[in-house]
């Protein structure tokens, strides 16, 4: 962080409301008693965009994150879009991804048949803990899901064959005692639908206490890993690039070539990271991400220009991962196929209301807490990759601040500045 990128961002306070119920829910008591409105949602997108380019710099990647995003308006949730770009911000709706490829045409489409959102990316939450969705209100188990899971993705790629529309889809779950042994097998089914990346989400006791069972308990990180690994039958390196602090989160990030997922860096490879560390040294604030491919292709060529000794690196890395590959003639005939894709692991490890709240009060007031387990909440705040603003205050925050500590207030608020309609 700071070298290649600053980091994450997210929205708050944008549109609480959600159409599910799931257990656990981050969500606060408070939230569905909000309704979606578009021109609050455009203005607080705005406001809080400009803050996080203000304060962090032009660009990086943000997720419009609230409620449910598909309950905007296709029209409110494209210009929310467009302002996050407007502000050099990469935008990822995030969704249940239960709503109707008539409503993603209407978001990406122009009125003339063109498209004003050339490129969208997407993360979908698919768990048995979700309550609610269409054709499948109560699933009791994992695979009872896929059907779902796979549809969503086939759904964008209908829409890119149609209209060239560009995607990126990442596949989200949270994670419990409850489910924790299946992860394995959504990873095995999912690797092979399209999705770009598999996020998972151990729970953390923030929001609604009454969706959380009383005997429900944490699943570690470690967990969580063990269990991708499995699912993928090799082992998935993360140690490689760090994000922030790893009690909160691991990434690999790969490429799959038929069944197998090939590390774009390995960590037991001294040279593989060697390249790293020469990339972070040489190319600080090289955005590529969100890229058309031909914008992307003359950056790449503009800096083995300006970088000869980073292009020869480059070139010698590439023989290491064709290598891992099974070959060039093996990954040539993946690729005709379709059988070759790009596939980041992640899983991000939010904290526990109770232990956020008393390490914040104390970070406020400038004390460093004396017992180890609030101590130890705090270095990961102070860690933290994932940040809100807060555009009244010109603050930003951690996630888990804004969702432990400052959701609960703002949604009470947002009672006042948004009321429900009165039925008569």
């Amino acid at each position: 962080m700071g070298r290649i990128g600053v980091g994450c961002e997210g929205t708050h306070g944008v549109f609480p409301k959600c159409n599910l119920t799931c257990s656990p829910c981050y969500h606060s008591a408070d939230a569905n008693k909000v309704p979606t409105d578009g021109a609050h949602t455009l203005d607080q997108v705005r406001r809080q965009m400009a803050l996080l380019r203000e304060r962090r710099g032009p660009r990086a990647h943000a997720q419009l994150i609230g409620g449910e995003v598909s309950l905007l308006s296709p029209d409110d949730h494209a210009a929310s879009l467009l302002a996050m770009r407007a502000a050099g911000r990469e935008p990822m709706s995030m969704t249940h991804g239960d709503f109707d490829e008539g409503y993603l045409r209407a978001l990406v489409a122009r009125t003339d048949g063109g498209l004003r959102l050339p490129r969208v990316s997407f993360a979908a939450h698919f768990d048995s803990l979700m309550r609610g969705r269409r054709g499948m209100p109560r699933p009791r188990v994992e695979r009872e899901l896929n059907e779902h899971r796979a549809a969503f993705a086939l759904m964008f790629e209908r829409v890119k064959q149609q209209t060239g529309l560009r995607y990126f889809l990442a596949h989200n779950m949270t994670v419990t005692r409850t489910n924790r042994d299946q992860v394995a097998g959504v990873v095995a089914a999912v690797r092979h639908m399209g999705y770009s990346m598999m996020s998972f989400q151990p729970a953390a006791r923030v929001g609604d206490p009454r969706r959380w069972g009383v005997d429900e308990q944490s699943v570690s990180i470690d967990e969580v890993w063990k269990q991708i690994e499995t699912g993928m039958e090799q082992p998935v390196a993360w140690q490689a690039l760090q994000f922030g602090d790893p009690r909160c989160n691991r990434s690999a990030f790969g490429i799959v070539v038929g069944d197998t997922w090939v590390p774009l860096l390995d960590p037991a490879v001294a040279a593989d990271l060697g390249f790293r560390d020469e990339v972070f040294n040489r190319v600080p604030a090289v955005s590529l991400s969100g890229e058309h491919p031909w914008v992307t292709v003359a950056k790449v060529f503009r800096l083995a220009l300006r970088e000869p000794r980073l292009a020869a690196m480059s070139l010698r890395w590439s023989r290491r991962v064709v290598r891992r590959a099974g070959g060039l003639s093996t990954l040539v005939r993946a690729a005709a196929h379709r059988e070759v894709r790009g596939l980041t692991f992640v899983v991000h490890a939010f904290m526990d209301a109770a232990t956020v709240i008393p390490a914040w009060r104390a970070m406020e007031a400038g004390e460093v807490a004396a017992d180890a387990e609030t101590q130890a909440t705090q270095e990961r705040l102070q860690a933290c990759v994932y940040t809100m603003a807060h555009p009244d205050t010109g603050e930003l925050v951690p996630a888990c601040v804004q969702h432990s500590v400052l959701d609960p207030v703002e949604n009470k608020q947002l009672l006042t500045l948004l009321p429900m309609p009165t039925r008569r």
